[in-house]
């Protein structure tokens, strides 16, 4: 079947056929046509964003808590441009993000009309495809050609560039045949390589005979919904759990084979355990500098196993002794048929003997942890955090207590932020269901503060929780530590933010102290609504511990350099 649609028609209805229902955008002249065909029913709900970098992170929220495409919206020039930085993240971080922009007439291209801008040529380093639409016959494939590409391999945004007269172009649409491109279950997909079984029996081999082995983990085993084969490969072989940045809440907390986040903020015992380790088994994770600090000097005892879906990254970053290219979930699961049980509990206990009790630093204000953990207490464990960029960044992944998957979302290759308001927003409309809190520092917070609007206008239900300290608390904290504690353009003023909730019409509580944490979280929590926390912690409060920039792991710093 066909019918003659306007090429703006045209993208209403193959985003409709391929699963899409949420939009999130800004209007404009060179998208306008576009605007025009979403006027009435056309089947997707359209999300008004104060700013396009909110739509970009908003869309990347949206596809990480639903595990299907995030679909952003904007106009040419400034709006595109402005989606920049939010299709970077999702690219940094392997989420799939469609971009949909505005372009001028085809005619007045390269003329520098008015809101003119190449904006393929701008996202071209950061997104794993886009096109600029020439004709409208071309239109509906270049969308399911970008819809599937965001979804293959490893997930990431794309864009499609439609110039204003295509959209006003008429052609016959005809339906593909292909539904849900957008949604769906986790990818399942079978591992591309000619030696994968060699490798499956050299990594079991690998793991039979180590001493000290040790499985690390990232967002690769959460976009395949790879938990449970990770945990029984755990269970099977006894491997100590380490989970980056991006992999936190793909194993269990409790589970007394996790041990926590590794690198520049791990815990020191962590990070000894990997210096001290003969195999590290690594699932779907880049692993970023942030995770080995020097790599001349990480984990040197350590034979190295990488999976991974992108081929290209296996070996990047560190040498390996066996790399396996393909979909964690598949790959894992073939190796745990390979592998023979076992313990490990020597090397268990070796690393027990490296804890040690964290010596908190805060001098009796309001700490991070007593938030963390009434956090956690007022919420039951359900809900999905989302955080910012920063300190508090780095006190969520250390304390808070994930135990269900997929519930920490965060920019982690980019450290965009801003990040945190915008990508809840997202986060809550894939899950309408349950609690969503974006936890932000007050620089952060501010980036992207007139969301708020947007969460009123829409009945977006996201509890926001602000970390105060008056300063940009991580650049201070390097200030102190590197630059002989000048602490230049970092203290931040901040309005009231009681006072702005309220210009916003939702409700707003300030907390001082640790005896007023639960009561302000709980009403915050069962407060119909988005609301409103600011916590006033200590203005000088440093994270610990943290490996010097270009360190080595075996090296941390406790305590504040004399």
């Amino acid at each position: 079947m066909s019918e003659l649609l306007t090429g703006a028609q045209i993208i209403c209805r193959t985003l409709v056929d391929a699963g899409v229902d949420v939009l999130f955008g800004y209007p404009g002249g060179a998208i306008m046509p576009f605007y025009d065909a979403l006027h009435g029913d056309a089947g997707l709900r359209h999300i008004l964003v104060r700013h396009e970098q909110a739509a970009a992170h908003a869309a990347d929220g949206y596809a990480r808590a639903g595990n299907r495409v995030g679909v952003c919206i904007a106009t040419s020039g400034p709006g595109a441009t402005n989606l920049v930085t939010g299709l970077a993240t999702a690219h940094m971080d392997g989420s799939p993000v469609l971009a949909v922009t505005g372009q001028v007439g085809r005619p007045m291209l390269g003329r520098d009309a008015f809101q003119e801008t190449d904006v393929v040529g701008v996202t071209m380093p950061v997104t794993k495809y886009n096109v600029l639409v020439r004709d409208v016959e071309d239109l509906a494939d270049d969308l399911r050609t970008a819809l599937a590409i965001a979804m293959e391999g490893r997930p990431g945004p794309v864009l499609v560039d439609v110039p204003k007269d295509v959209q006003n172009q008429k052609a016959e649409y005809r339906v593909s045949g292909v539904r849900d491109l957008g949604s769906g279950k986790p990818r399942h997909q079978a591992p591309d390589t000619r030696h994968l079984e060699e490798a499956i029996q050299q990594t079991a081999q690998l793991i039979a005979a180590a001493e000290r082995p040790i499985m690390m983990i990232g967002r690769g085993v959460i976009v395949s919904g790879a938990y449970d084969a990770v945990r029984s490969l755990a269970e099977r072989t006894g491997m100590p759990v380490i989970t980056t940045l991006l992999g936190i809440s793909a194993f269990p907390q409790a589970h007394e084979l996790h041990l926590g986040m590794p690198g520049m903020h791990g815990e020191v015992h962590i990070n000894k355990a990997i210096q001290a380790a003969d195999l590290i088994v690594g699932i779907g994770l880049r692993f970023d500098d942030r995770v080995t600090g020097n790599t001349a000097t990480f984990a040197p005892r350590a034979k190295i196993v990488h999976i991974d879906i992108d081929a290209a990254a296996i070996g990047r970053t560190v040498p390996v002794a066996v790399g396996l290219a393909g979909d964690a979930r598949s790959v894992v699961e073939r190796l745990l048929a390979a592998v023979a049980p076992r313990d490990c509990l020597p090397w268990r206990a070796e690393i027990r003997n490296l804890m040690h009790p964290r010596e908190e630093v805060f001098s009796g204000g309001l700490s991070p942890e007593v938030i963390l953990s009434t956090l956690a207490e007022v919420t039951g464990g359900r809900g999905t955090i989302v955080s910012d960029v920063g300190q508090h960044q780095m006190w969520v992944a250390q304390r808070y207590p994930f135990q269900r998957p997929n519930t920490h979302i965060t920019s982690g290759g980019l450290g965009a932020m801003g990040f945190a308001v915008p990508a809840a927003m997202g986060v809550r409309l894939a899950r309408p269901n349950e609690p969503v809190w974006a936890i932000s520092g007050d620089g952060g917070f501010q980036m992207n503060m007139a969301e708020i609007a947007t969460m009123v206008q829409e009945g977006i239900e996201v509890k926001l929780a602000i970390f105060n300290n008056g300063y940009l608390g991580m650049v201070r904290q390097w200030q102190q530590f590197f630059h002989g504690g000048r602490y230049s353009n970092t203290p931040i003023w901040s309005p009231d933010y009681v006072k702005l909730a309220a210009a916003y019409g939702i409700a707003g509580w300030r907390v001082k102290q640790a005896s007023e944490v639960a009561d302000a979280l709980r009403q915050a929590n069962q407060t119909p609504g988005p609301t409103l926390v600011e916590l006033v912690i200590e203005q000088e409060a440093n994270v610990f511990p943290m490996i010097v920039p270009g360190g080595s792991l075996s090296e941390p710093l406790e305590a504040a350099p004399v």
